[in-house]
């Protein structure tokens, strides 16, 4: 991830010791590095985010373009085919929790 050598880190050591101290340089590096596992787990979300979307666009623009040419759903490879039932899969899921919420009416909370 960063390009440090082993005399670039020695120096962060020891700067890091002369200024935190032994005492605190710990728990220093341990904070440091729930940091940095966040910032890389955040960085992998979003790429699976980004990754997810792209694939949801590709599959709509083969679907736009299957549906200009006036083809049948059946004359699709079985791979799309598949993605198209995903598709509807978890558009129905999507939907369903919203049509559960409408349907159940809490009641109000009442405060004494």
């Amino acid at each position: 991830m960063f390009d440090i050598g082993f005399w670039e880190l020695l120096v962060i050591i020891v700067v890091g010791l002369l200024v935190l101290g032994p005492e605190r340089l710990p728990s220093a590096l341990r904070g440091i590095q729930r940091g940095m596992a966040k910032v890389k787990s955040f960085s992998q979300n979003v790429q699976n985010e980004l990754d997810h979307e792209l694939r949801v666009k590709e599959l709509h623009e083969h679907l736009r373009k299957f549906e200009q040419e006036g083809k049948d759903f059946h004359e699709l490879s079985p791979e799309l085919q598949r993605s198209i039932v995903e598709l509807q899969n978890a558009a129905a899921e999507v939907q369903r929790p919203y049509q559960a919420s409408k349907e159940v009416d809490p009641e109000p909370k009442k405060h004494d």
